[in-house]
This record gives C-alpha cells, sequence and structure tokens, in this order.
C-alpha cells in the first residue's frame, strides 16, 4: 500500500475535522466550501485519470480549477520541496488557494465540492464516520489501480499513425512479440546451462520491450483472439530444444529471427514514401535490428553448422513463424 505523502492535509483527520473543514450547502445549491481556487494534480500518463479529468474539466464552475499534468515536465512551484514526482503520482492530490494539499478521498472531497452536480458527495464525506470510509475504499482502489490501468490503456488509440493496411500486420507482430516471451520463458523454465540463461533474459528483456513499444498502436480490440494459444505454442517452441541443450537452442533462436527478419522488412518497405507512418515505420526498423542482433549472436553461439535432425527443427520453426503470422493477420 502507497505510504501517505508527509505533506501538509488540514482537509480532515477524521469525521470531524471534514465536517468542519465543508460548510453547510445552502439549498439553493451555492459551494459547500470557501476553499477558494483549486489546483488539481493528476497523473497524466493514466489512462482512468485522463478520463476522469477530462469529465471534470468540462463542468462549469464559480471559481476556476487548475488542472495540472504532473506526470511529466516541472512540478508547481506552489508544492512543499519535500514532496516528489513519485509520491505525488502515488494518490489523487489537490492544492487549495492557501497552498494546503490533500490527498486520497480527502482531496476528492475538496474538488466534488466546487463541482456543480457533484457537491453531494463533498456533504456526504461531511457526515461523521463517512470521510475514513471513503478512504479505505480509496485504498483499496489503489492495489487494483495497476491492473485496471492496463485494461483501460489496451482500448486508447495508437499513440502513432497506424495506416488501415497496417493493422493486420500490427496485429501479427503484436502476437509474433508475445510468442517471443514466451520462447524465452519456454527456455528459462527447463535450461540449467548458465550461458543460455544469461542469453534468455537479456532477448527476454528486449522482446518485452518490443510488446511494450507495439502494444500502444494496436488496441485491444484489433488484437488477435489467439493469444494464448500463441502463448502456448511459443513456451513449447523454447521448452522442447531447453531440453537437447544450448545447440538446439541457438538454433531455434537463429532460424526464428531469420523469419522475423524478413517480416518486418516488408513491413517496412510498405510504409517506405508515407511521412505521416515514418514514426511506425522507425518503430518497426528499430525491432528488426534488435532481432537481426538475436540472430546474429544465436548463429555465433550455435557454432558449426547444424546437423540433419537441427536443420529439420529449424526448417519446421521457420514454416511454423510463417504459418502463425497468417493465421494472427485473420484472427
Amino acid at each position: 500500500m502507497p505510504a501517505m505523502p508527509a505533506a501538509p492535509d488540514p482537509f480532515f483527520s477524521a469525521a470531524t475535522g471534514a465536517a468542519s473543514a465543508i460548510e453547510a450547502m445552502p439549498a439553493g445549491g451555492a459551494a459547500v466550501c470557501d476553499a477558494g481556487a483549486l489546483t488539481v494534480l493528476y497523473d497524466g500518463a493514466c489512462p482512468l485519470c485522463r478520463r476522469e479529468i477530462a469529465v471534470y474539466r468540462d463542468l462549469t464552475t464559480a471559481d476556476p480549477i487548475q488542472f495540472v499534468d504532473i506526470s511529466r515536465g516541472a512540478l508547481p512551484s506552489t508544492l512543499p520541496a519535500s514532496l516528489s514526482r513519485d509520491d505525488l503520482l502515488r494518490r489523487f492530490h489537490v492544492q487549495r488557494a492557501d497552498g494546503s494539499l490533500a490527498s486520497g478521498a480527502r482531496g476528492f472531497i475538496a474538488l466534488w465540492a466546487a463541482l456543480p452536480g457533484w457537491r453531494w458527495l463533498a456533504r456526504l464525506g461531511a457526515l461523521p464516520g463517512v470521510a475514513p470510509l471513503m478512504e479505505t475504499a480509496y485504498r483499496g482502489f489503489l492495489r487494483v489501480r495497476p491492473a485496471m490501468q492496463r485494461t483501460a490503456a489496451a482500448f486508447e488509440p495508437p499513440s502513432l499513425h497506424v495506416p488501415d493496411f497496417m493493422v493486420a500486420e500490427l496485429r501479427s507482430d503484436h502476437a509474433g512479440e508475445t510468442g517471443a516471451v514466451w520462447i524465452y520463458r519456454g527456455v528459462l523454465a527447463f535450461t540449467r546451462d548458465d550461458g543460455v540463461r544469461d542469453f534468455a533474459r537479456r532477448h527476454l528483456a528486449t522482446e518485452s520491450e518490443h510488446l511494450r513499444l507495439i502494444a500502444p498502436q494496436l488496441p485491444w480490440p484489433q488484437r488477435s483472439r489467439l493469444l494464448v494459444p500463441w502463448r502456448i505454442a511459443g513456451f513449447m517452441t523454447g521448452a522442447l530444444p531447453a531440453l537437447f541443450g544450448p545447440r538446439a537452442v541457438y538454433g531455434t533462436i537463429a532460424a526464428v529471427e531469420t523469419f522475423v527478419d524478413t517480416h518486418y522488412q516488408q513491413q517496412i518497405d510498405r510504409l517506405a514514401g508515407l511521412p505521416e507512418a515514418e514514426p511506425l515505420r522507425n518503430l518497426l526498423v528499430q525491432c528488426q535490428a534488435d532481432e537481426c542482433h538475436h540472430r546474429d549472436e544465436a548463429t555465433a553461439l550455435r557454432g558449426a553448422p547444424p546437423g540433419p535432425l537441427l536443420r529439420a527443427w529449424s526448417a519446421m520453426v521457420g514454416a511454423g513463424s510463417a504459418a502463425a503470422v497468417v493465421v494472427a493477420r485473420r484472427v
């Protein structure tokens, strides 16, 4: 559970504190509190936060509310120097005009008190015992927030321009990088060779980064519906050669990456001459360069040319990779 920031937070220390901080609202719907202008500090890198703040921004308030994205750029100079960016990102914060801070449920109550249509929640938070319950619920939310953020991010529109003809290609890339991650997990599950384990760990980190970069370009509804089979296939493609020793592992990786090099090059060629797709093309070039490095390292570590069995296995792996791409483009 994230630690509470060591910033002043006089909004309430218990239910009685909340009740004294929020004035009773007149029947006509006047402001609940007289805190003046608020500065809302939010995590602009969080898709959940962005959507919620967008709702608040659309409301007309009597006092101006400033919304500050603290995920990047300089922090407001009015904040206490003892507060780091990480401290602020752990919890929701608002700062009042007098410089005082409210975080978590306290921050939401302070914000709701200034928003038309939300003041009833601020009134509710002023009732004895309610504010601590809201804080408990908020801390429970913080535990599941990372999973909710990942789910919300999967439905975000692409961060780069993706031509229509590239959607199916990116679906195959996403499926392929998913399979690659699981190839190395399969290797690590069965090999006991220190050199192979070091090789697999390093390449697993690279493939995981590729997956992290490609995923935002392909909203969840456009991704392959066969990701579970791709994970299983990837795991088996890594686990089986790991049972036969380092040469089998390196030969397998060389075969996979030889195909992946060609696969990425075809996509890079299709994007040539499209200025609006240049960032996407650069991403694919970066991924291709890493895959070529994996291929070359695996080939060097394999040593002597493969024998008949390893050649047959490598040919089957290459053919299987090509077949998987055809399926992933469609499903």
